[in-house]
This record gives C-alpha cells, structure tokens and sequence, in this order.
C-alpha cells in the first residue's frame, strides 16, 4: 500500500478561514429563483411564496452570503422593475440567458428569504447597461433608515427597516465581450470608481468588490486585474475572480486535480495585489472573492467552438427554446467523480484561506447547483451537496501548513501527492479537522498525520465519499446513491488512516 505523511507543527499557519469562504450564489437564471427558492402555490410554500423545504436543506449549508442576482443576468437588469406591487411589475426580455424575466422576485424578496434563511446578501449592481446613479439609488433604497425617496419607498413597500447591506459587487465579468455593455479596464476602472464614489457617500461602512480577470482563456487576463486594480485600490475591498473546471474527456486523473488548476488561478491573482500594492505604494490589503467557482460540464450548452465561451456568437442551450419563462436550463446532473472533484476544489479553498476571504460556490440551487427542486414536487441533495456541506459544517478555524513526502502521481499539473488534504484547527472543540482527497485510481492510500505542538491525538472519526461507480448520480426516485458515509475505525492506529481508492474523506481528529 502506498503512503503519503502530513507532517504539521502548531507554530505554522496559513491564516484564519473566514465565515464567507462558504458562501453561494442565486442569480435570476433557470429555475434558481422561481420554483427554486420561490414557488408561491406550492405545499411547502410559506406566506411569501418561499419554499420552505429549499430552505431547510440550504440552511444545513451554513452559509455566509448569497450573492445576487447575478452573474450575467445583472449587466441588464433594472432593480426598479422588481420592487412594488406584483401586479405592476413588468415582464422584460432577458438578453444574457434569452428568457423572459417576470420581475415577481426583487430585490425586497430576496432580502426577506435571505433573513428567513439565515443568510447575508451580497448584491451586485448594474455596471453595464446600468448607471453610476442607479446603482448608488440601490445602496439608498436598501441602506437609508428613510426620509428620502427611494428609502422612503422601501418603507412603503412593507419593508421599514433599512437591509444594511454590507457587501456590494461592482459588475459581474465586465472584461467579457459577452457581458451586456462589456467595458474595457480603463472604461471599466472609470465607471466603478464613479459607481464606488457614489455608493460609498450614500454609505460609508459598505464593502465594494471589484472585477478581476474571470477566466484564463481570455486575452487580458491579469492585464485586466493590473489596470483596474491601478485606479480602483483605494475604493475596494476585494477583488473577484471566476473559476469553473470542466470535465471534458481529459482524463480522470487530469478531472480530479482541478484543484491545483485553481490554485495557480488563486495565485495569479494574488501576485497582481501584491504587485499593484507595491506598485501604488499602498498600505492595506485587498482580499480575493471567488465569487463563482464549480465544476459546469456545460451539459446543455452546444459550443461549436471556443467562439461561443468569448461572446464572439451566442450560447445555444438545447434545453430550451427562446423567451421561455425560467426554462429548466443548466440543471447538471452530478456524478459521484463531479463530487470528488469539487471536494478537491473545497480543499484549495481552505489552503489559500488567508488571501481567499469569500467564495460563492455557483450556484445554489437548479442550476449548475448542488440542490435541486422539482415543481410543486420535492428537494434533491446532489452527490456535489456532501463535500460542500461537510467543508461548511467543518472547515471553520485556522488552517495548517503542512510538509509534505510520499507517494505521487503525475498529471497535466505537474507532479502531485496521491493525497491532497487541507487540516483546520478548530480552538473551541479543541479539534483537528482533515480533509483529504485520495487521487489513488488503483488501490487504497494510507495517509499519516503527524502534528507537533498539539498533544496526543487520536482519529475519532472518518466521514467517506467514495465509490466504484464514478458516473453514479442521486435521482428523485435513488437518491441517496452518492453521499457520505461514517468509516469504522476499529483498525486506526492514531493518527493514521486508510483512504479508499478515489475517495474524498474527513478526518476528525481528537
């Protein structure tokens, strides 16, 4: 049996994992908002149309924030259409997706679902088609106590109290010549910073994150970040970048290291900070906001070729028509090597949790999402729900460095340990909590933890994701084909553990 060791010393930390590195995201696409979260008539619906069923199982996530409402769907939407009565709300073409928007869920519905789901809202504002104007309207409408018009107006659309919205998108992928009024880095640079202005004097004490580079396929990827970065470092707080790994026929092996692919993603953007902060001879440090990351396989999306992902032709998804009303788009159905996957990701999160302050896994709910809803039917955890949950529930601490030895395995990447893991102190139980992805194809992969500084310690329980099906999915009528599973221990001596083949494990540590 092949064996890979851990080795950790108290005194060597990556940093602090901050409540919002497990975050999500909802935006007006599909059916994320309607008969996903919001589904007036059905049984399970509450007084605001919310479906309480979504709710409980999101509200085992723990999450931090949600942003909203989007994605590209922001760079053209109109707040002012989805706040009122209902009946008044007019129906909009929806350009980024070719749907029909109803405008039957704003900006007030989302602030009441995400109070009823113990949530925070992150909001995005309109920096394309939008206004500078219209987005510090925004701020005021949900931040002003009143005595204005637009605070005014939420209190007379039944919401007295002012939301207080702390965290605020400048954009969504503004560098993308598929975004709907798609800048330049200098045009972009200008108009935040006027919108950051604006938002900032309606209120002071709110949170701006700026548009970084989205994908590394693109032209100006870092340029992007380097010229924005130079006229906007004082008025941010974070900067965003995108990430979405793919499994398109590069191998299992190649699939399953999508984390060391966002690693480097995470790393290039840090160089950037780090350089525009030299450079600028700033004195405070601007945090990252992964704001969308996933594992999409695009499997309703036709690309004839990579045309289609830079805006130069249109998306054609094959599961709708045109000017449907939340058509049932990008509703992947995970298999249980997605879910390894993206518990390989969960760990990059956590190894770069002292740059990474934010992450919104993309997204939430029915679309490219780890929950699924049916109309007027039931709630579906996708086998991508368990390493996510688990990473939530139990990756909150402070994070270890680790020296690494031991077997390895070579992909497009480089090489790599057979095991990646992420291990987190939790001061409050006194724990040591492991998370650890064996990429082993062949056989089982003994992992030995050893820690210095802590104490003895012993493994006291092993949750396990695995299978000998990688294609295996959770149906409505199976649905607990893909999930975790508790391991006897009987056979651990201390700290180290026997990993199964292509497994993605948590290790609580006592």
């Amino acid at each position: 049996m092949k064996k890979v060791s851990y080795y950790y010393d108290n005194h060597f930390k990556i940093g602090d994992v901050n409540e919002n590195l497990y975050s999500s995201f909802i935006e007006h696409l599909g059916r994320a908002v309607y008969s996903g979260i919001y589904e007036p008539g059905h049984e399970k619906a509450d007084e605001d149309g919310f479906r309480t069923d979504a709710m409980e199982v999101i509200k085992d996530l723990k999450l931090g924030l949600v942003r909203y409402p989007g994605g590209n769907f922001v760079s053209n939407y109109d707040w002012k259409d989805g706040i009122g009565p209902k009946e008044n709300r007019p129906k909009r073409m929806e350009f980024a997706w070719s749907s029909v928007e109803t405008n039957q869920f704003g900006i007030d519905d989302f602030c009441r679902w995400a109070k009823k789901a113990g949530i925070e809202p992150m909001i995005a504002v309109n920096l394309g088609t939008g206004s500078v104007k219209s987005a510090a309207e925004l701020v005021e409408y949900c931040n002003h106590p009143g005595g204005t018009y637009w605070s005014d107006l939420r209190i007379k659309n039944g919401s007295k109290e002012p939301y207080n919205i702390k965290y605020w998108c400048l954009g969504n992928e503004m560098e993308g010549t598929w975004q709907a009024g798609h800048l330049s880095a200098e045009d972009y640079a200008k108009k935040a910073c006027e919108a950051a202005k604006l938002m900032k004097w309606v209120d002071k004490d709110i949170k701006l994150v700026a548009c970084g580079s989205s994908y590394e396929m693109l032209p100006t990827y870092m340029d992007w970040d380097r010229i924005v970065l130079k006229e906007l470092y004082p008025y941010v707080d974070y900067i965003s970048t995108h990430n979405y790994n793919m499994n398109t026929n590069q191998g299992t092996s190649n699939f399953l290291a999508s984390y060391k692919q966002l690693d480097d993603h995470i790393k290039n953007t840090e160089r950037v900070l780090d350089y525009v902060k030299a450079k600028n001879k700033e004195e405070k440090d601007i945090k990252i906001c992964l704001d969308e990351w996933n594992v999409w396989n695009f499997q309703d999306i036709k690309l004839d070729s990579l045309d289609d992902l830079q805006g130069l032709t249109t998306f054609e998804v094959t599961s709708a028509e045109k000017w449907e009303e939340a058509p049932a788009i990008l509703e992947e159905k995970y298999s249980l090597l997605d879910a390894l996957t993206v518990g390989g990701l969960a760990i990059t999160l956590i190894n770069n949790a002292d740059r990474v302050k934010i992450a919104c896994l993309a997204q939430l709910i029915n679309v490219i999402a780890p929950i699924t809803t049916q109309r007027n039917g039931g709630v579906l955890k996708q086998s991508t729900y368990y390493p996510f949950s688990m990473v939530s529930n139990y990756g909150r601490g402070t994070v270890l460095k680790p020296s690494v030895n031991g077997a390895s395995y070579k992909c497009d990447f480089g090489e790599l340990p057979l095991v990646e893991a992420a291990t987190v102190y939790d001061k409050e139980s006194d724990e040591i909590r492991v998370f650890a992805l064996n990429c082993n194809q062949d056989e089982d992969t003994e992992l030995d933890l050893q820690f210095n500084g802590f104490g003895d310690r012993k493994i006291s329980k092993q949750f396990v994701l695995s299978g000998d099906d990688l294609e295996l999915r959770n149906t409505f009528e199976s649905p607990d084909n893909v999930t975790v599973k508790e391991k006897d221990l009987s056979n651990c001596d201390g700290t180290k553990v026997v990993l199964p083949k292509l497994s993605w494990n948590v290790l609580i540590i006592k």
